[in-house]
Protein backbone atom coordinates (compact mmCIF):
# COMPACT_ATOMS: atom_id res chain seq x y z
CA UNK A 1 0.00 0.00 0.00
CA UNK A 2 2.61 2.40 1.00
CA UNK A 3 4.78 1.33 -2.88
CA UNK A 4 1.01 2.56 -4.34
CA UNK A 5 0.68 5.83 -2.37
CA UNK A 6 4.42 6.87 -2.95
CA UNK A 7 3.61 6.20 -6.63
CA UNK A 8 0.41 8.34 -6.57
CA UNK A 9 2.60 11.26 -4.80
CA UNK A 10 5.06 11.02 -7.87
CA UNK A 11 2.74 11.11 -10.49
CA UNK A 12 0.40 14.35 -9.04
CA UNK A 13 3.90 16.00 -8.44
CA UNK A 14 5.39 15.21 -11.93
CA UNK A 15 1.81 15.78 -13.86
CA UNK A 16 0.55 18.50 -11.24
CA UNK A 17 3.39 20.48 -9.88
CA UNK A 18 6.43 20.29 -12.62
CA UNK A 19 6.93 23.74 -14.38
CA UNK A 20 5.10 23.97 -17.83
CA UNK A 21 5.56 27.08 -20.00
CA UNK A 22 2.59 28.70 -21.22
CA UNK A 23 1.13 31.57 -22.79
CA UNK A 24 -1.77 33.30 -20.92
CA UNK A 25 -4.19 35.82 -23.39
CA UNK A 26 -6.16 38.81 -22.38
CA UNK A 27 -9.73 39.33 -23.74
CA UNK A 28 -9.70 43.09 -24.30
CA UNK A 29 -7.45 46.18 -24.17
CA UNK A 30 -9.83 48.72 -21.78
CA UNK A 31 -7.54 51.57 -22.25
CA UNK A 32 -7.53 51.61 -26.00
CA UNK A 33 -9.04 55.17 -26.78
CA UNK A 34 -6.80 57.03 -23.95
CA UNK A 35 -3.66 55.79 -26.44
CA UNK A 36 -5.41 56.37 -29.77
CA UNK A 37 -5.82 60.23 -28.38
CA UNK A 38 -2.03 60.19 -26.68
CA UNK A 39 -0.06 57.68 -29.54
CA UNK A 40 3.28 59.14 -28.06
CA UNK A 41 2.10 57.42 -25.10
CA UNK A 42 3.20 54.26 -26.92
CA UNK A 43 5.14 55.10 -29.60
CA UNK A 44 7.91 57.41 -30.40
CA UNK A 45 7.51 60.24 -32.76
CA UNK A 46 9.92 58.52 -35.25
CA UNK A 47 7.33 55.54 -34.85
CA UNK A 48 4.36 57.28 -36.23
CA UNK A 49 6.38 59.14 -38.86
CA UNK A 50 6.90 55.65 -39.94
CA UNK A 51 3.19 54.98 -39.44
CA UNK A 52 2.13 57.87 -41.53
CA UNK A 53 4.75 57.94 -44.17
CA UNK A 54 3.45 54.33 -45.39
CA UNK A 55 -0.15 54.98 -44.63
CA UNK A 56 -0.63 52.70 -41.67
CA UNK A 57 -2.94 53.43 -39.08
CA UNK A 58 -2.53 52.74 -35.94
CA UNK A 59 -5.17 49.83 -34.14
CA UNK A 60 -5.23 47.70 -30.84
CA UNK A 61 -2.20 45.62 -31.49
CA UNK A 62 -0.43 49.31 -30.90
CA UNK A 63 -1.93 49.57 -27.41
CA UNK A 64 -0.06 48.03 -24.30
CA UNK A 65 -1.43 45.07 -22.28
CA UNK A 66 -3.92 46.39 -19.60
CA UNK A 67 -1.25 46.99 -16.50
CA UNK A 68 -3.90 45.79 -14.33
CA UNK A 69 -4.02 42.46 -15.77
CA UNK A 70 -0.03 42.05 -15.62
CA UNK A 71 -0.47 42.95 -11.96
CA UNK A 72 -2.83 40.18 -11.40
CA UNK A 73 -1.27 37.55 -12.99
CA UNK A 74 2.25 38.64 -11.52
CA UNK A 75 0.86 38.29 -7.76
CA UNK A 76 -0.34 35.10 -8.83
CA UNK A 77 1.37 32.45 -6.48
CA UNK A 78 3.03 29.64 -8.66
CA UNK A 79 3.19 31.80 -11.65
CA UNK A 80 6.19 33.86 -12.62
CA UNK A 81 5.71 36.22 -15.54
CA UNK A 82 8.72 35.50 -17.69
CA UNK A 83 8.09 37.67 -20.90
CA UNK A 84 5.02 39.98 -22.31
CA UNK A 85 3.95 40.82 -25.79
CA UNK A 86 1.28 43.82 -26.58
CA UNK A 87 0.94 42.98 -29.98
CA UNK A 88 -0.48 39.19 -28.92
CA UNK A 89 -2.14 40.79 -26.03
CA UNK A 90 -0.49 37.90 -23.73
CA UNK A 91 2.63 37.04 -20.96
CA UNK A 92 4.94 34.44 -21.03
CA UNK A 93 4.28 32.55 -17.40
CA UNK A 94 5.87 29.46 -16.14
CA UNK A 95 4.06 27.65 -13.44
CA UNK A 96 2.64 24.20 -12.86
CA UNK A 97 -0.11 22.73 -15.28
CA UNK A 98 -2.71 23.54 -12.42
CA UNK A 99 -1.73 26.72 -11.93
CA UNK A 100 -1.41 27.48 -14.93
CA UNK A 101 -4.90 26.26 -16.15
CA UNK A 102 -6.62 28.07 -13.00
CA UNK A 103 -5.85 31.17 -14.64
CA UNK A 104 -8.31 30.52 -17.29
CA UNK A 105 -11.22 30.88 -14.87
CA UNK A 106 -10.21 34.74 -14.72
CA UNK A 107 -12.83 37.01 -16.20
CA UNK A 108 -10.60 38.88 -18.35
CA UNK A 109 -8.18 36.31 -19.26
CA UNK A 110 -9.43 34.74 -23.13
CA UNK A 111 -7.12 31.67 -22.75
CA UNK A 112 -3.94 29.85 -21.94
CA UNK A 113 -2.07 28.19 -24.43
CA UNK A 114 0.57 25.81 -23.33
CA UNK A 115 4.26 25.10 -24.79
CA UNK A 116 2.96 21.19 -24.55
CA UNK A 117 0.77 21.32 -26.99
CA UNK A 118 -0.55 18.40 -25.55
CA UNK A 119 -1.67 20.24 -22.67
CA UNK A 120 -3.77 22.27 -24.69
CA UNK A 121 -7.29 21.91 -25.32
CA UNK A 122 -7.48 19.84 -28.81
CA UNK A 123 -4.04 19.26 -28.48
CA UNK A 124 -3.01 22.18 -30.71
CA UNK A 125 -1.66 25.54 -30.25
CA UNK A 126 -3.73 28.45 -30.67
CA UNK A 127 -2.98 30.86 -33.65
CA UNK A 128 -5.88 33.52 -32.92
CA UNK A 129 -4.22 36.45 -34.15
CA UNK A 130 -5.20 39.87 -34.89
CA UNK A 131 -3.03 40.14 -37.48
CA UNK A 132 6.83 58.78 -53.07
CA UNK A 133 9.76 60.15 -54.79
CA UNK A 134 13.22 58.87 -54.94
CA UNK A 135 16.24 60.41 -53.33
CA UNK A 136 18.21 60.76 -56.31
CA UNK A 137 21.04 63.55 -55.42
CA UNK A 138 24.29 62.00 -56.06
CA UNK A 139 27.35 63.32 -54.24
CA UNK A 140 30.66 62.75 -53.79
CA UNK A 141 31.13 58.93 -54.34
CA UNK A 142 32.38 56.88 -51.79
CA UNK A 143 35.23 54.28 -51.91
CA UNK A 144 35.61 52.02 -49.85
CA UNK A 145 38.63 49.03 -49.51
CA UNK A 146 36.59 46.38 -48.76
CA UNK A 147 39.83 44.11 -48.94
CA UNK A 148 38.48 40.28 -48.41
CA UNK A 149 35.19 41.20 -47.65
CA UNK A 150 34.37 42.91 -51.58
CA UNK A 151 33.53 39.18 -52.58
CA UNK A 152 30.08 39.50 -50.19
CA UNK A 153 29.32 42.87 -50.93
CA UNK A 154 30.16 42.56 -54.71
CA UNK A 155 28.06 39.63 -55.44
CA UNK A 156 25.32 41.97 -54.26
CA UNK A 157 26.00 45.05 -56.39
CA UNK A 158 25.83 46.33 -53.48
CA UNK A 159 29.02 48.37 -53.82
CA UNK A 160 27.77 50.16 -56.51
CA UNK A 161 25.07 51.83 -54.11
CA UNK A 162 27.78 52.73 -52.18
CA UNK A 163 29.47 54.53 -54.63
CA UNK A 164 26.65 56.53 -55.01
CA UNK A 165 26.19 57.30 -51.15
CA UNK A 166 23.26 55.20 -50.23
CA UNK A 167 25.89 53.57 -46.88
CA UNK A 168 22.23 53.30 -44.95
CA UNK A 169 22.64 57.39 -43.46
CA UNK A 170 18.88 57.73 -41.87
CA UNK A 171 18.06 54.10 -41.45
CA UNK A 172 18.11 52.32 -38.07
CA UNK A 173 18.13 48.46 -37.63
CA UNK A 174 17.56 46.47 -34.75
CA UNK A 175 19.81 43.49 -34.55
CA UNK A 176 17.79 40.68 -32.52
CA UNK A 177 21.01 38.31 -31.45
CA UNK A 178 22.90 36.11 -28.64
CA UNK A 179 25.32 39.41 -27.52
CA UNK A 180 27.63 42.15 -28.63
CA UNK A 181 30.69 41.60 -26.18
CA UNK A 182 33.52 43.69 -27.60
CA UNK A 183 31.45 45.74 -29.50
CA UNK A 184 32.23 48.67 -27.10
CA UNK A 185 35.93 48.33 -27.22
CA UNK A 186 36.65 46.36 -31.03
CA UNK A 187 38.52 48.67 -33.64
CA UNK A 188 36.63 47.37 -36.44
CA UNK A 189 33.56 49.24 -34.35
CA UNK A 190 35.46 52.11 -33.58
CA UNK A 191 33.75 54.11 -36.74
CA UNK A 192 29.98 53.34 -35.13
CA UNK A 193 31.20 54.75 -32.11
CA UNK A 194 32.97 57.38 -32.90
CA UNK A 195 30.10 58.57 -34.94
CA UNK A 196 27.39 57.99 -32.58
CA UNK A 197 25.55 55.25 -34.72
CA UNK A 198 24.65 52.47 -32.04
CA UNK A 199 21.80 54.53 -30.67
CA UNK A 200 21.60 51.95 -27.40
CA UNK A 201 20.11 48.57 -26.79
CA UNK A 202 18.91 45.12 -24.16
CA UNK A 203 20.00 42.92 -22.58
CA UNK A 204 16.38 40.27 -22.71
CA UNK A 205 17.70 37.72 -21.44
CA UNK A 206 19.38 39.09 -18.21
CA UNK A 207 16.42 42.17 -17.73
CA UNK A 208 19.81 44.14 -17.77
CA UNK A 209 21.21 47.51 -19.83
CA UNK A 210 24.07 45.40 -20.87
CA UNK A 211 23.49 44.37 -24.09
CA UNK A 212 28.56 44.25 -24.61
CA UNK A 213 27.88 41.07 -23.08
CA UNK A 214 26.76 37.16 -23.56
CA UNK A 215 27.75 35.18 -26.75
CA UNK A 216 29.78 35.91 -29.17
CA UNK A 217 27.22 35.67 -32.33
CA UNK A 218 25.76 39.08 -32.09
CA UNK A 219 29.34 40.45 -32.22
CA UNK A 220 29.95 38.92 -35.82
CA UNK A 221 26.30 39.22 -36.99
CA UNK A 222 26.54 43.24 -36.73
CA UNK A 223 30.46 43.46 -38.02
CA UNK A 224 29.17 42.41 -41.58
CA UNK A 225 26.64 45.26 -41.38
CA UNK A 226 28.60 48.08 -39.38
CA UNK A 227 31.97 46.89 -39.28
CA UNK A 228 34.45 48.92 -40.83
CA UNK A 229 38.61 47.94 -41.17
CA UNK A 230 39.50 50.02 -43.83
CA UNK A 231 41.03 47.22 -46.30
CA UNK A 232 39.98 44.09 -44.59
CA UNK A 233 36.50 44.32 -43.58
CA UNK A 234 33.08 47.16 -44.73
CA UNK A 235 29.63 45.98 -43.67
CA UNK A 236 26.55 46.49 -46.45
CA UNK A 237 24.96 49.68 -44.01
CA UNK A 238 28.46 51.49 -42.80
CA UNK A 239 26.40 54.46 -42.15
CA UNK A 240 23.07 53.05 -40.92
CA UNK A 241 22.15 53.58 -37.16
CA UNK A 242 21.69 50.55 -34.98
CA UNK A 243 19.72 48.94 -31.67
CA UNK A 244 21.41 45.72 -30.19
CA UNK A 245 19.05 43.70 -27.97
CA UNK A 246 19.98 40.25 -26.54
CA UNK A 247 16.73 37.72 -26.52
CA UNK A 248 18.53 34.52 -27.02
CA UNK A 249 19.83 32.91 -24.25
CA UNK A 250 22.72 30.93 -25.75
CA UNK A 251 23.08 28.00 -22.75
CA UNK A 252 19.64 26.53 -23.25
CA UNK A 253 16.80 26.48 -26.18
CA UNK A 254 13.42 27.27 -24.66
CA UNK A 255 10.22 28.80 -26.10
CA UNK A 256 10.65 31.82 -23.53
CA UNK A 257 13.43 32.89 -26.39
CA UNK A 258 10.70 33.39 -28.94
CA UNK A 259 8.04 35.58 -26.31
CA UNK A 260 11.81 37.62 -25.70
CA UNK A 261 12.25 37.92 -29.54
CA UNK A 262 8.56 39.26 -29.99
CA UNK A 263 9.32 41.98 -27.03
CA UNK A 264 12.23 42.99 -28.59
CA UNK A 265 10.65 43.33 -31.87
CA UNK A 266 8.09 45.71 -30.11
CA UNK A 267 10.55 47.56 -28.30
CA UNK A 268 12.27 48.37 -32.01
CA UNK A 269 8.63 49.15 -33.69
CA UNK A 270 8.77 51.66 -30.66
CA UNK A 271 11.66 53.42 -31.63
CA UNK A 272 11.28 54.19 -34.60
CA UNK A 273 13.50 50.77 -36.28
CA UNK A 274 13.30 50.62 -39.90
CA UNK A 275 15.09 47.29 -40.28
CA UNK A 276 15.10 43.95 -37.87
CA UNK A 277 17.82 41.59 -38.51
CA UNK A 278 17.41 38.01 -36.53
CA UNK A 279 20.20 35.43 -37.26
CA UNK A 280 18.46 33.49 -34.97
CA UNK A 281 15.74 30.46 -35.40
CA UNK A 282 14.01 28.06 -33.57
CA UNK A 283 12.76 24.45 -34.33
CA UNK A 284 13.86 21.91 -32.01
CA UNK A 285 14.13 22.17 -27.73
CA UNK A 286 15.27 21.23 -24.46
CA UNK A 287 11.97 19.84 -23.54
CA UNK A 288 11.00 17.97 -26.57
CA UNK A 289 7.48 18.52 -25.87
CA UNK A 290 7.75 21.90 -26.55
CA UNK A 291 9.83 21.62 -29.82
CA UNK A 292 8.18 22.70 -33.18
CA UNK A 293 7.78 20.24 -36.17
CA UNK A 294 7.95 21.03 -39.78
CA UNK A 295 4.11 21.28 -39.84
CA UNK A 296 4.08 24.36 -37.52
CA UNK A 297 6.21 26.32 -40.52
CA UNK A 298 3.45 27.26 -41.95
CA UNK A 299 4.23 31.10 -41.45
CA UNK A 300 1.55 31.89 -38.31
CA UNK A 301 2.07 28.84 -35.92
CA UNK A 302 4.99 29.70 -34.01
CA UNK A 303 4.85 32.45 -31.61
CA UNK A 304 8.25 34.38 -33.28
CA UNK A 305 6.40 33.93 -36.48
CA UNK A 306 3.48 35.26 -35.44
CA UNK A 307 5.26 38.47 -33.89
CA UNK A 308 7.69 38.59 -37.45
CA UNK A 309 4.43 39.25 -39.23
CA UNK A 310 2.85 41.82 -36.84
CA UNK A 311 6.51 43.59 -36.86
CA UNK A 312 5.81 43.60 -40.90
CA UNK A 313 2.29 45.08 -40.67
CA UNK A 314 3.97 47.82 -38.48
CA UNK A 315 5.92 49.13 -41.72
CA UNK A 316 9.43 47.10 -41.12
CA UNK A 317 11.29 45.20 -43.10
CA UNK A 318 11.94 41.97 -40.98
CA UNK A 319 15.26 40.25 -42.19
CA UNK A 320 15.56 36.34 -41.20
CA UNK A 321 18.57 33.63 -41.53
CA UNK A 322 17.12 30.35 -42.95
CA UNK A 323 18.98 28.88 -40.51
CA UNK A 324 21.52 25.84 -40.91
CA UNK A 325 20.11 22.48 -41.02
CA UNK A 326 20.70 21.87 -44.53
CA UNK A 327 21.40 18.25 -44.85
CA UNK A 328 20.47 17.19 -41.20
CA UNK A 329 17.10 15.17 -40.76
CA UNK A 330 15.36 18.72 -39.95
CA UNK A 331 16.55 20.41 -43.41
CA UNK A 332 14.14 22.58 -43.77
CA UNK A 333 13.68 26.66 -42.63
CA UNK A 334 12.92 27.17 -39.03
CA UNK A 335 10.67 29.81 -37.35
CA UNK A 336 10.76 32.63 -37.61
CA UNK A 337 12.04 32.36 -41.02
CA UNK A 338 8.83 31.01 -42.33
CA UNK A 339 6.81 33.70 -41.11
CA UNK A 340 5.19 34.99 -43.87
CA UNK A 341 6.14 38.69 -44.33
CA UNK A 342 9.72 38.20 -43.47
CA UNK A 343 12.85 38.30 -45.97
CA UNK A 344 13.87 34.69 -45.55
CA UNK A 345 17.80 34.76 -46.51
CA UNK A 346 19.94 31.20 -47.24
CA UNK A 347 23.77 30.77 -48.14
CA UNK A 348 25.76 30.64 -51.07
CA UNK A 349 29.69 30.15 -51.22
CA UNK A 350 31.89 33.00 -52.53
CA UNK A 351 31.04 31.02 -56.34
CA UNK A 352 27.77 31.98 -55.64
CA UNK A 353 26.56 28.06 -55.39
CA UNK A 354 24.44 26.72 -52.69
CA UNK A 355 25.68 26.14 -49.40
CA UNK A 356 24.97 22.93 -48.07
CA UNK A 357 24.20 23.66 -44.76
CA UNK A 358 21.98 26.64 -45.52
CA UNK A 359 18.59 25.16 -44.23
CA UNK A 360 16.06 24.64 -47.53
CA UNK A 361 12.02 25.70 -48.59
CA UNK A 362 9.25 25.50 -49.16
CA UNK A 363 7.63 26.12 -45.95
CA UNK A 364 4.83 23.78 -45.09
CA UNK A 365 2.10 25.80 -46.98
CA UNK A 366 4.41 25.45 -49.74
CA UNK A 367 5.52 29.15 -50.23
CA UNK A 368 8.75 30.17 -51.45
CA UNK A 369 11.84 30.29 -48.63
CA UNK A 370 14.33 31.06 -48.72
CA UNK A 371 13.49 34.35 -50.54
CA UNK A 372 16.61 35.37 -51.60
CA UNK A 373 20.49 33.89 -51.06
CA UNK A 374 23.96 35.66 -49.99
CA UNK A 375 27.56 34.65 -48.96
CA UNK A 376 27.40 32.74 -45.84
CA UNK A 377 29.92 29.82 -46.54
CA UNK A 378 33.58 31.99 -45.36
CA UNK A 379 31.72 35.11 -44.73
CA UNK A 380 34.29 38.09 -43.20
CA UNK A 381 33.92 38.84 -39.71
CA UNK A 382 34.88 40.37 -37.41
CA UNK A 383 35.60 38.63 -33.48
CA UNK A 384 34.75 40.59 -30.27
CA UNK A 385 38.74 41.08 -30.27
CA UNK A 386 38.74 42.93 -33.10
CA UNK A 387 40.12 40.30 -35.16
CA UNK A 388 38.92 40.01 -38.34
CA UNK A 389 38.46 36.08 -39.58
CA UNK A 390 35.95 33.91 -41.98
CA UNK A 391 32.95 32.43 -40.52
CA UNK A 392 29.83 30.27 -42.00
CA UNK A 393 26.12 30.47 -41.84
CA UNK A 394 23.01 32.07 -42.75
CA UNK A 395 23.74 33.90 -39.78
CA UNK A 396 26.06 35.91 -42.21
CA UNK A 397 24.38 36.21 -45.21
CA UNK A 398 20.91 37.69 -43.21
CA UNK A 399 23.01 40.21 -42.09
CA UNK A 400 24.58 41.40 -45.32
CA UNK A 401 21.06 41.23 -47.02
CA UNK A 402 19.84 43.40 -44.00
CA UNK A 403 22.28 45.93 -43.85
CA UNK A 404 22.12 46.17 -47.94
CA UNK A 405 17.86 46.63 -47.37
CA UNK A 406 18.94 50.01 -45.50
CA UNK A 407 21.21 51.43 -47.90
CA UNK A 408 18.56 50.60 -50.79
CA UNK A 409 15.97 52.07 -48.51
CA UNK A 410 17.93 55.18 -48.04
CA UNK A 411 17.55 55.90 -51.61
CA UNK A 412 13.76 55.48 -51.52
CA UNK A 413 12.09 57.31 -48.35
CA UNK A 414 9.04 56.86 -49.58
CA UNK A 415 8.46 53.27 -50.15
CA UNK A 416 6.75 50.93 -48.09
CA UNK A 417 8.32 48.11 -46.65
CA UNK A 418 6.45 45.97 -48.96
CA UNK A 419 7.67 47.90 -52.47
CA UNK A 420 11.09 47.88 -51.06
CA UNK A 421 11.20 43.94 -50.28
CA UNK A 422 9.54 43.30 -53.54
CA UNK A 423 11.81 45.24 -55.84
CA UNK A 424 14.66 43.24 -54.08
CA UNK A 425 12.93 39.76 -54.67
CA UNK A 426 12.75 41.04 -58.69
CA UNK A 427 16.09 41.42 -58.99
CA UNK A 428 17.34 37.88 -57.58
CA UNK A 429 18.32 36.13 -60.34
CA UNK A 430 16.81 32.91 -60.21
CA UNK A 431 13.01 35.51 -59.78
CA UNK A 432 11.45 33.53 -62.82
CA UNK A 433 12.20 30.09 -61.60
CA UNK A 434 13.16 29.72 -57.53
CA UNK A 435 13.89 26.52 -56.04
CA UNK A 436 13.38 25.02 -52.43
CA UNK A 437 17.55 25.79 -52.37
CA UNK A 438 18.22 29.04 -54.04
CA UNK A 439 14.38 30.50 -53.29
CA UNK A 440 14.65 33.40 -55.76
CA UNK A 441 17.95 33.73 -55.67
CA UNK A 442 20.96 36.66 -54.64
CA UNK A 443 19.29 40.15 -55.51
CA UNK A 444 21.51 42.64 -57.94
CA UNK A 445 20.90 45.90 -56.07
CA UNK A 446 21.93 48.17 -58.71
CA UNK A 447 18.92 46.35 -61.12
CA UNK A 448 16.83 47.06 -58.04
CA UNK A 449 17.95 50.86 -57.34
CA UNK A 450 17.49 51.36 -61.59
CA UNK A 451 13.91 49.52 -61.44
CA UNK A 452 13.04 51.27 -58.38
CA UNK A 453 14.20 54.74 -60.25
CA UNK A 454 12.25 53.81 -63.60
CA UNK A 455 9.25 53.46 -61.38
CA UNK A 456 9.38 56.84 -59.65
CA UNK A 457 10.01 58.26 -63.47
CA UNK A 458 6.92 56.88 -64.19
CA UNK A 459 4.89 59.01 -61.15
CA UNK A 460 6.07 62.00 -61.86
CA UNK A 461 5.86 61.96 -65.48
CA UNK A 462 2.67 60.55 -66.35
CA UNK A 463 0.00 61.53 -63.57
CA UNK A 464 -2.17 64.28 -64.03
CA UNK A 465 -4.75 66.05 -61.89
CA UNK A 466 -6.83 68.60 -63.13
CA UNK A 467 -8.64 71.28 -63.36
CA UNK A 468 -6.71 72.72 -60.25
CA UNK A 469 -7.87 74.95 -58.76
CA UNK A 470 -11.23 73.34 -58.73
CA UNK A 471 -14.81 74.52 -58.28
CA UNK A 472 -16.57 71.46 -58.11
CA UNK A 473 -15.11 67.87 -59.60
CA UNK A 474 -10.94 67.01 -60.14
CA UNK A 475 -10.18 64.46 -62.22
CA UNK A 476 -7.09 62.18 -61.62
CA UNK A 477 -5.85 60.60 -64.58
CA UNK A 478 -3.43 57.59 -63.52
CA UNK A 479 -1.47 54.91 -66.24
CA UNK A 480 -3.51 51.64 -66.36
CA UNK A 481 -0.17 49.84 -65.87
CA UNK A 482 -1.03 50.76 -61.77
CA UNK A 483 -3.71 48.17 -61.17
CA UNK A 484 -4.51 49.27 -58.25
CA UNK A 485 -5.20 53.44 -56.92
CA UNK A 486 -6.19 54.76 -53.70
CA UNK A 487 -6.80 58.42 -53.70
CA UNK A 488 -7.08 59.98 -50.33
CA UNK A 489 -7.66 64.00 -49.69
CA UNK A 490 -6.52 66.05 -46.58
CA UNK A 491 -7.82 68.90 -45.37
CA UNK A 492 -4.96 71.17 -43.72
CA UNK A 493 -5.39 69.94 -40.68
CA UNK A 494 -4.33 66.63 -42.05
CA UNK A 495 -7.84 65.06 -41.65
CA UNK A 496 -8.49 63.02 -44.29
CA UNK A 497 -11.97 63.84 -45.64
CA UNK A 498 -12.70 61.47 -48.69
CA UNK A 499 -10.96 58.14 -49.80
CA UNK A 500 -11.67 56.59 -52.73
CA UNK A 501 -10.12 53.21 -54.22
CA UNK A 502 -10.23 52.95 -58.37
CA UNK A 503 -9.31 50.39 -60.96
CA UNK A 504 -9.75 53.57 -63.56
CA UNK A 505 -7.21 55.47 -65.64
CA UNK A 506 -9.27 58.30 -64.85
CA UNK A 507 -10.99 58.67 -61.34
CA UNK A 508 -13.50 61.74 -61.06
CA UNK A 509 -14.30 63.45 -57.32
CA UNK A 510 -16.45 65.47 -56.40
CA UNK A 511 -15.34 68.28 -54.22
CA UNK A 512 -18.61 69.76 -53.58
CA UNK A 513 -19.32 69.11 -50.01
CA UNK A 514 -15.83 70.79 -49.48
CA UNK A 515 -15.42 74.59 -48.22
CA UNK A 516 -12.98 76.36 -50.05
CA UNK A 517 -9.56 76.46 -49.07
CA UNK A 518 -6.49 74.48 -49.37
CA UNK A 519 -6.46 70.68 -49.37
CA UNK A 520 -3.88 67.99 -49.93
CA UNK A 521 -3.99 64.69 -52.39
CA UNK A 522 -1.75 61.34 -52.04
CA UNK A 523 -2.06 59.05 -54.65
CA UNK A 524 -1.66 55.25 -53.66
CA UNK A 525 -0.20 53.23 -56.41
CA UNK A 526 1.50 49.84 -56.18
CA UNK A 527 4.98 51.19 -56.77
CA UNK A 528 5.24 54.23 -54.98
CA UNK A 529 3.09 57.73 -53.78
CA UNK A 530 2.58 61.20 -55.29
CA UNK A 531 1.34 63.92 -53.28
CA UNK A 532 -0.07 67.30 -54.31
CA UNK A 533 -1.72 70.78 -53.38
CA UNK A 534 -5.69 71.22 -54.65
CA UNK A 535 -6.98 74.38 -54.32
CA UNK A 536 -10.65 74.33 -53.78
CA UNK A 537 -12.64 77.84 -55.12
Amino acid sequence: MKKIILILVLFVSYFGYSQEDAWVYFKDKPNGQYYFASPLQMLSQRALDRRISQNIPLDLLDIPIHQAYIDQITATVGITVKAKSKWLNCLHIRGSQVDIQALSLLSFVDHVSFANRTLNVGGRFSNSTTFSSANKVLETQVSYNYGTSANQIQMLNGHLLHQQNYTGTGKIIAVLDAGFPGVDVAQPFQRLRDNNQILGGYNFVDRSSNFYAMNNHGTMVLSTMGGYADNQLVGTAPDASYYLFVTEDSSSENPLEESLWVEAAEMADNLGVDVINTSLGYFGYDNPNYSHTYSDMNGISAFSSRGANIAFSRGMVVVVSAGNSGGTANVHISAPADAINVLTVGAVDSARNYASFSSIGPSFDLRVKPDVMAQGLNALVSYPSGTISTNSGTSFSGPIIAGMVASFWQAFPTFTNAQIVQFIKESADHFTNPNPQYGYGIPNFQLALTNALSSMQFHSDLISVYPNPVKDVISFSIPTISVSKEISIYNSLGQMVINQSSLNQIQNISLQSLESGIYFYKIAVANGTKIGKIIKE
